[in-house]
């Protein structure tokens, strides 16, 4: 009798949710497969499950070859289960040492194994993480220029191989304030680089959202829409994995300060006008790092948003 209640229920909640689905007419609304590091683990098709409920047809891979290895699977055995559900790999969170001179071939190369990887999936984009941060009395401003120079590089390497790249910026990272985000961008060509920003990173990182995707909408090419506002915890933090974060540490401070869409205080209408101007066609990932009450329910939240604020402004 309980798990006839269950199934009703859960039902319900599918077929209320199937009414929401975000349109993918211009928008091509993915996820980050990042949420799932900090549940505990289950196949790989849940994710994809959630995917296919909630209408998020794509998906951002946390890594490669590590998520393979991650979730046990052959490229082919992940391209077979995306398919038989019509949903998409969008590209891969992709990074290295790229501050450091001596390792440009080796990023390069990473990151053409990489590509070759997304190739499988008809992706054409890859989205590039800046080094962590350097300690303090390193040579910073080399750094910063020798990573330009290598996402340069990159940049022409990817147009080779019928691909594009951008920078997602990061807390703790090299790019993560907005004097670095302009510098970056200053440094960079912009006919090889992009920008593939993460709306909480810049939000909580001091940028302004809004003026940075002004500023830098010709170079827009895929993006993070992920809600934020700085948000100090009153107790330790505890993840589904059974992780503790100490409330008085700096994760515990930056896991309570993501939101579902809509939750936050950035203006993502004013972000979608921004890409109404510009006519965007392409991929926006919503990343959560936390789902307060699962991964299911934030992105049927998440949906809702979509559907009531933002395809009224540009589907």
């Amino acid at each position: 009798m309980h798990r006839r209640a269950f199934l009703a229920s859960l039902s319900a909640s599918l077929v209320s949710a199937a009414g929401k689905l975000p349109s993918d007419k211009n928008i091509r609304w993915g996820l980050s497969a990042g949420l799932w590091s900090h549940f505990r683990k289950g196949p790989f098709t849940d994710i994809l499950d959630v995917m296919k409920d909630t209408g998020f047809i794509g998906v951002r891979l946390t890594g490669f070859p590590g998520i393979l290895k991650a979730y046990d699977m052959t490229p082919a055995q992940m391209e077979k289960e995306i398919s038989k559900r019509n949903l998409h790999v969008a590209t891969i969170s992709f990074g290295g040492p790229a501050h450091d001179p001596a390792q440009h071939a080796k990023v390069i190369e990473n990151a053409k194994a990489a590509m070759n990887f997304l190739k499988i999936f008809g992706a054409n984009h890859l989205v590039v993480f800046p080094p962590g941060r350097l300690k303090a009395g390193a040579d910073v401003e080399t750094a910063f220029k020798a990573m330009c120079d290598c996402y340069n590089r990159l940049g022409e390497a990817a147009g080779e191989m019928g691909f594009t790249a951008g920078l997602h910026n990061h807390l703790d990272e090299m790019v993560e304030g907005p004097e670095e985000v302009h510098k970056f961008m200053a440094m960079t060509n912009p006919k090889l680089f992009h920008f593939s920003p993460d709306t909480a990173h810049l939000h909580l990182g001091g940028s302004n959202v809004v003026e940075m995707y002004r500023k830098y909408k010709d170079r827009l090419l895929f993006m993070d829409y992920k809600d934020a506002k700085w948000t100090t915890p009153s107790q330790d933090v505890t993840l589904d994995t059974g992780r503790v974060l100490k409330a008085n540490s700096k994760e515990a401070k930056f896991f309570e300060s993501i939101y579902d869409l809509g939750d936050g205080e950035i203006d993502f209408p004013a972000l979608h006008r921004v890409l109404k101007q510009i006519k965007y066609k392409g991929w926006i990932c919503v990343d959560l790092d936390t789902a307060r009450k699962g991964p299911r329910l934030s992105y049927e939240r998440s949906g809702a948003y979509i559907v009531k604020k933002l395809e009224p402004i540009y589907l």
